[in-house]
């Protein structure tokens, strides 16, 4: 069916612009004037060459799935149907891709499906945790208050995410540009002064002598150290690729000194805030578990939850076999036990989330700090020794003639 482009003005005489599918023009202009709208320009919108290119289309972001609830949330609550809802959220949606889908979903719930059930046919776009909030709303009818949840939930894991990615990509660009000035130092300018230093004859002080030689094993072998670092990697991805080296990659980044501790702060944030997050929203304990369990990111805590899950199902605490598993901290795993003990097992997460949030903050401006000085000493003691060794020659000749 054809896409329209439309132009027009309401009852207050406001332009306004969209775009409608439709079988031809006059079921457009039939449709504006339902909506007491009058059209003063239609036009049928050009196909998109690269439509059916999946790589040459936009990618469905996750503040598109964020505003998508809130804009989602204020229509429920303000009375409207589901579908009127979704057909409004896709005609007003700019992202070709998530159109499509929405435009998908829309016509599933038409079709007589649920909209958890409409969401769940996209799971790239809405995760387990998303459907199964999505369901127990409908299932209870607050819908408008699930969406709110998610929304808000989702931009706190997006901040949370956003800060351990800023926290990893400072060190990780600084010695990557450490790297590349030391391989041209060592490829490029130190030739040059070898060169210059044969000239001179005599012998060379050893700092300068070891630098020569890294260079000499360098510019030798520079296709052999290509090659070497790209099988690395390329051995690396696939064996984290397998489900042993996954397990112990993420077993070994949680022990790591700095990073470790920052990591596990996180995943004690994401648990507690998701698992507050579905169990005031009606999601049973164990399916919750679930699905926590699943979006995790980590298989060591995968492992704990799915421990917590099983001891559950056997009549214990949330909170002795998180205490049993060594990851969650000693303070997390009281204050949940204080949840059960109340009944307020949700409301105790949501807070124990909120303090590791301002706790990763700090963690994270911590590093930082510590980072800085560190990477800055590594930069100055790197190429600084490297300069100062290939001036020593000269100094020594200087202090010859001198002499």
């Amino acid at each position: 069916m054809p896409v329209y482009l439309w132009e027009g003005t309401n009852r207050r005489n406001e332009v306004q612009k969209g775009e409608m599918e439709a079988p031809n023009e006059q079921a457009v202009r039939t449709q504006l004037g339902r909506q007491r709208i009058n059209p003063t320009k239609i036009k049928q919108k050009p196909k998109d060459l690269f439509e059916n290119v999946s790589f040459m289309q936009p990618k469905v972001t996750e503040k598109d799935v964020i505003l998508f609830a809130r804009q989602f949330s204020t229509m429920i609550d303000a009375g409207l149907p589901i579908v009127q809802c979704l057909d409004i959220l896709f005609s007003q949606q700019e992202n070709k891709t998530f159109k499509k889908v929405l435009k998908d979903v829309k016509e599933s719930v038409e079709g007589g499906s649920t909209l958890a059930e409409s969401l769940n046919k996209y799971p790239k776009n809405f995760d387990n945790l998303f459907v199964n909030m999505i369901a127990a709303g409908e299932a209870g009818g607050i819908l408008d208050t699930i969406l709110r949840r998610l929304a808000a939930y989702m931009e706190k894991a997006a901040k949370l995410k956003a800060q351990v990615k800023g926290a990893m990509t400072y060190p990780i660009i600084t010695l990557a540009i450490a790297v590349i000035v030391l391989g041209v130092i060592l490829v490029f300018v130190i030739p040059v002064f070898q060169k210059m230093f044969a000239d001179f004859g005599g012998e060379l002080p050893v700092p300068t002598q070891i630098v020569v030689n890294m260079s000499e094993f360098v510019k030798g072998n520079i296709l052999y150290i290509i090659v070497g670092l790209v099988g690395i990697g390329i051995a690396s991805k696939r064996f984290y690729g397998t489900e042993k080296g996954r397990a112990i990659f993420d077993d070994v980044v949680l022990r790591l000194p700095v990073f470790g501790m920052l990591l596990r702060k996180v995943a004690v944030s994401k648990f507690t805030r998701t698992m507050g997050t579905m169990l005031s929203s009606g999601v049973a304990i164990l399916d919750a578990l679930e699905i926590v369990a699943k979006t995790s990111g980590n298989r060591t805590i995968e492992k704990s939850i799915y421990s917590v899950r099983t001891g559950i199902s056997e009549g214990r605490t949330m909170a002795d076999p998180l205490s049993d598993s060594g990851v969650f901290p000693a303070m997390v795993c009281q204050m949940i036990s204080v949840g059960e003990s109340t009944g307020a097992l949700d409301t105790m997460l949501v807070k124990i989330a909120d303090f590791y949030d301002d706790e990763v903050d700090q963690a994270v401006d911590n590093l930082t700090a510590m980072i800085e000085p560190f990477m800055l000493v590594f930069l100055g003691t790197t190429i600084g020794g490297l300069v100062i060794s290939m001036y020593l020659p000269i100094f020594k000749m200087a202090g010859m003639v001198g002499g």
